[in-house]
């Protein structure tokens, strides 16, 4: 019986792991090109708008369609941004986020799954404050192109609405007349764009 010589079998090797790293890829949120935005009722008449500043995100895909890829996005509380100081502020305190204790908030994925073309749903793990929950939302592929410096791109938006309560942002100033100064619902809207990484 013929035994394969080492060479052999170092060649047989670094083949089958090429075979098995085809397609893969890492990529990281650029923020330059993206944006996490959040809109929730004022007084059941109106809506406030804001944003997070800093934040962090990436993803590995084992093939060239992102189907079942993973995914971690953290958000820096403190980077809250709604245009007020004073409403920045309190949205930071124990009423809402508690920003000095519980800086991060944090998704991890658990599956996402391509249904369509363009379109796929992200499933994971959500932690707000000290509450952590699963989530499940569909996202909106905007494809991959290659921008004038050879980096490779691609698009991604989604929104998610969420329930403040759930998380123990449990403010509840009323009105005069005894309507919520804040809604529950809380929108939150992310376009971003990925670079991929070697």
């Amino acid at each position: 019986m013929k035994t394969l010589s080492k060479t052999a079998v170092g060649t047989a090797f670094m083949v089958f792991m090429g075979m098995s790293s085809f397609g893969q890829s890492k990529w990281k949120v650029d923020n330059v090109h993206s944006g996490v935005k959040f809109t929730v009722e004022h007084m059941m008449i109106s809506e406030v708008e804001g944003s997070f500043k800093t934040y962090n995100g990436t993803i590995n895909a084992p093939g060239k369609d992102f189907n079942d890829a993973q995914i971690e996005f953290t958000v820096d509380v403190n980077s809250i941004n709604t245009d007020n100081e004073m409403r920045d502020k309190h949205l930071k305190s124990d009423d809402f986020f508690n920003a000095e204790k519980f800086p991060v908030m944090t998704f991890k994925s658990t599956s996402f799954k391509k249904v369509s073309e363009n379109k796929y749903q992200l499933t994971g793990i959500l932690t707000i404050r000290d509450v952590t929950k699963k989530v499940v939302f569909d996202v909106t592929y905007g494809g991959t192109r290659k921008d004038p410096y050879g980096n490779v791109k691609s698009g991604f938006k989604t929104t998610l609405t969420i329930n403040r309560q759930d998380y123990n942002l449990k403010w509840t100033g009323k009105t005069e007349a005894g309507e919520m100064v804040v809604a529950d619902n809380v929108e939150m809207q992310l376009r971003l764009e990925f670079v991929q990484v070697p």
